[in-house]
């Protein structure tokens, strides 16, 4: 009863299932290897290996490695092969695969139309793959990543032209012309929201610095002046101000950008992720700016200070909580690993920190 409420149970039974999945695909792989293709194309694997593809279940790649003909197969008879489909379907662990045995393949081969896989590799990729990012501006830039990164794959297919004289960069700007619309839509907008908000928190905390808690005697000093706490108010207040500022020069600079293709590869994601950590720094230290300032006030009244730092930080969790997903996604997406697994900014920061900590432990041995 506790492994079915845990959900263990459950977990188990679809391990049992995927197990089973493979030994078949193990015993079907085993089949086909003798098979010719006439055979093959009459087994009716190759519907299925296409289906697998387009759901990424690698799986299924033991049935191509086990017969050649599978893999050479076409599905619709002309013109869709797995190597390309894998590339429309935007399936890296596929890609992978393929890559390590048919590279020189991808570099030359063409359909009915001239186009070569990075033609391919340039149409908008299928809904269900987009429908992973939140926003158009991130699918947008997935779609650049995956364009950018297969173009150094196959670099002499880049000015490569078709029948219709389109190179590969013709061909994504021409089919991403609506997503581009859509991220330059919901940049502006987002931008526009975070906007107000640092205007808000920049008004307020303005005018909070002339006006401390206590006021003023009569050299024109703060009463306060002599706590420890009165500093951190001062401190929190200077760095929400500064932030908050920061953050909204940083989403006038994406309102004013030109909002090309490759800004969104790069520009754009960057300075979102600037605006939106200045602006949740901001609105954290407003809230340490108002926990000072009460407790200076009501010193004696340490049960309603407790109280109103509780609320205050009402806020600051939610802005976090509302703002942590888009801003990790925005992160992972710029910065982490590539599309095709490639060691991202941070993942070097890393490695880089892990040498540099090996080499130090080594000296200290």
């Amino acid at each position: 009863m506790l492994q079915k409420f845990l959900g263990i149970k459950y977990i188990h039974e679809r391990k049992l299932i995927h197990e089973c999945a493979v030994e078949i695909l193990i015993l079907t792989a085993d089949a086909l290897s003798g098979l010719s293709a006439e055979e093959v194309v009459e087994s009716g694997v190759v519907p299925a290996l296409f289906q697998s593809i387009q759901h990424g279940i690698i799986e299924f790649f033991r049935i191509g490695k086990a017969n050649v003909d599978v893999m050479s197969a076409a599905f619709d008879g002309k013109t869709k092969f797995v190597e390309t489909y894998a590339i429309e379907c935007r399936q890296e662990k596929y890609f992978h695969e393929l890559r390590a045995r048919e590279g020189h393949f991808l570099a030359a081969w063409t359909d009915g139309d001239g186009n070569n896989a990075l033609h391919i590799a340039a149409k908008l990729g299928p809904e269900s793959y987009l429908a992973q990012f939140s926003g158009a501006a991130l699918q947008m830039q997935k779609e650049l990543q995956w364009f950018k990164e297969f173009e150094s794959v196959v670099p002499e297919c880049k000015d490569w032209v078709n029948h219709n004289g389109e190179t590969p960069w013709k061909v994504f700007t021409r089919d991403h012309m609506n997503l581009l619309k859509e991220a330059q839509a919901w940049m502006k907008q987002t931008t526009k929201s975070y906007i107000i908000v640092g205007t808000l928190i920049i008004t307020t905390m303005f005018a909070a610095a002339f006006s401390v808690p206590g006021g003023n005697n009569e050299n024109g000093f703060p009463m306060f002046s002599h706590k420890r706490l009165f500093l951190t108010y001062i401190m929190s207040d200077a760095i929400s101000l500064f932030a908050a500022s920061t953050s909204v020069l940083t989403f006038l600079g994406i309102l004013t950008s030109r909002y090309t293709e490759e800004d969104f590869l790069r520009s754009l994601p960057t300075m979102l992720i600037i605006g939106i950590l200045t602006l949740l720094i901001s609105v954290a230290t407003m809230s340490v700016a108002f926990c000072a300032a009460v407790s200076i006030m009501l010193q004696e009244k340490w049960w309603v200070v407790f109280s109103l730092v509780l609320v205050a930080s009402i806020p600051v969790v939610v802005f976090l909580s509302s703002q942590s997903r888009l801003l990790f996604e925005i992160l992972v997406s710029t910065y982490g690993p590539g599309i095709f697994n490639r060691k991202g900014i941070l993942s070097r920061i890393l490695s880089i920190m892990k040498k540099l900590t090996g080499k130090l432990m080594k000296r200290r041995e």
